[in-house]
């Protein structure tokens, strides 16, 4: 008598389906929160004038470095905890999740302090003068309280998709955006508290999430039995895993950073134009990477439950759904591209560069839904090593792309136009050839083999 389809790891492409929009769909709206706070803070900040748009579009790229460098306290403690769910170990997936929020308390406190004292030194090595400058001063500044609560939205949001639970991080995440929009029109407008309004607004909205995520930990843990002490092997052992995974980031936001770098010399209105044109990148790159957290948590737990034929196919259906998404949200960035800039700023200079730069980030969304989908494959199977090793080849490619924009480039609209060609066609190109080619192989299935 044959085997059922289960029996062998293949399941029917239906399940499959429903397994992923199970976990895609609520982590679609939880992944966009922090770049609706980013959105909600550019429109309410770029009516106060180009000058504040301007420097807190610099002081995100800031923000966003230190932010994203922490991004492994979430990728790594996703993984760890689908294995054990995988493997049947409920009490072992919850202790990795303890280590990984006490994790994200060490490095918050270390990182808000040293943000707040040197805001005005990280400022000036982005090159910043002028109006621009005290904005992004101000702006950095008063986001520090936030930057500690949001590692603790990391690790409490990567124990939770372990769990395979994308639920509660949407109705946290809604409930944050909501109070972040209230807060930051009362502090910006209401106190005129100008951008430092936005800042401390963002802050509170963020710790409000975090209490959320810790009162979570704490009554699994609990529940369950597991001290809420920290096991400090552990806790060494997530900072091994992450390592790499910082690696990873740490390419992707010096890549970042050295566009910003390239902008300001362009003036304020590229600069005003590229933190829109970079925050709608960034809501985007969430929305498509709703997919990847699927991929995260499936991945993990179906290589701890040693299932490589499930692991195949939910890859290849997710790397089909991502390059369709991205075609699908391309098309409508197109389209809306003319119009975008009339909702965060009234300056015609500013809209003018914004909609050629969004036409050239609409033709590379089909390559970038591609990318995220593989790339939370592999952070799902723990391939953290070769990501971060892809991650300095990649940054090898783009560099000169930078520095040709820089040299030759053109000025104004065109001149933005010209960077984002470089950043969402050639950077995006070269991180889908090294995913792509990982991919092809068996490797990336085997922990340790990188």
């Amino acid at each position: 008598m044959p085997e059922s389809r289960e029996a062998t790891g293949v399941v029917p492409a239906s399940r499959n389906a429903r397994e992923i929009l199970r976990l895609a769909v609520p982590a679609f709206g939880a992944l966009i929160a922090e770049p609706l706070f980013l959105l909600a803070d550019s429109a309410i900040v770029g009516h106060l004038g180009v000058a504040q748009l301007a420097g807190v579009g610099l002081a995100s790229a800031v923000l966003h470095t230190a932010v994203g460098l922490m991004v492994f306290l979430a990728y790594s403690t996703t993984p760890a905890v689908a294995r054990a769910i995988g493997e049947g170990k409920l009490a072992k997936a919850l202790a990795a999740g303890r280590d990984g929020v006490w994790l994200a308390i060490v490095l918050g406190l270390a990182l808000a302090a040293a943000g707040f004292v040197g805001a005005e030194l990280l400022v000036d090595l982005m090159g910043a003068s002028g109006e621009v400058r005290q904005f992004a001063v101000d702006y950095l500044r008063w986001s520090m309280p936030g930057l500690m609560a949001m590692l603790l939205i990391f690790a409490g949001t990567g124990v939770l998709r372990g769990l395979q639970d994308t639920r509660t991080p949407l109705v946290v995440a809604s409930a944050g955006f909501t109070l972040n929009i209230v807060l930051n029109l009362i502090l910006v407008y209401g106190l005129n508290w100008s951008v430092t309004g936005s800042a401390v607004g963002t802050s509170v909205a963020q710790w409000a999430m975090a209490l959320v995520y810790l009162v979570i930990v704490r009554r699994n843990a609990r529940n369950h039995g597991v001290s809420l002490r920290p096991d400090w092997r552990g806790v060494r052992s997530m900072t091994r895993v992450g390592s790499w995974l910082m690696l990873r980031t740490l390419s992707l936001r010096i890549a970042i950073l050295a566009t910003v770098l390239v902008v300001t010399a362009q003036g304020s209105v590229n600069l005003a134009a590229h933190q829109l044109a970079m925050t709608i990148f960034t809501f985007l790159a969430f929305a498509l990477d709703a997919l990847a957290i699927a991929a995260q948590a499936l991945i993990g737990k179906e290589l701890g439950a040693a299932n490589p034929a499930k692991v195949r196919e939910l890859t290849r259906t997710m790397i089909r759904w991502g390059a369709g998404f991205g075609v699908a949200t391309g098309a409508l960035l197109a389209a809306a591209a003319p119009w975008a800039g009339g909702l965060f700023t009234s300056d015609a200079g500013v809209q003018s560069a914004l909609t050629l730069a969004l036409w050239v980030l609409a033709a590379g969304q089909p390559v970038a839904g591609f990318v995220f989908v593989l790339d939370g494959v592999l952070i799902g199977a723990g391939d953290a090593k070769y990501l971060a090793i892809a991650g300095v080849v990649n940054l090898a490619v783009y560099l000169p792309l930078l520095l040709a924009v820089r040299v030759w480039g053109a000025d104004g609209a065109a001149g933005l136009a010209w960077l984002w060609a470089a950043f969402s066609l050639g950077y995006m190109c070269a991180r889908a050839v090294t995913l792509g080619l990982r991919a092809r192989t068996d490797k990336w299935m085997v922990p340790g083999s990188s």
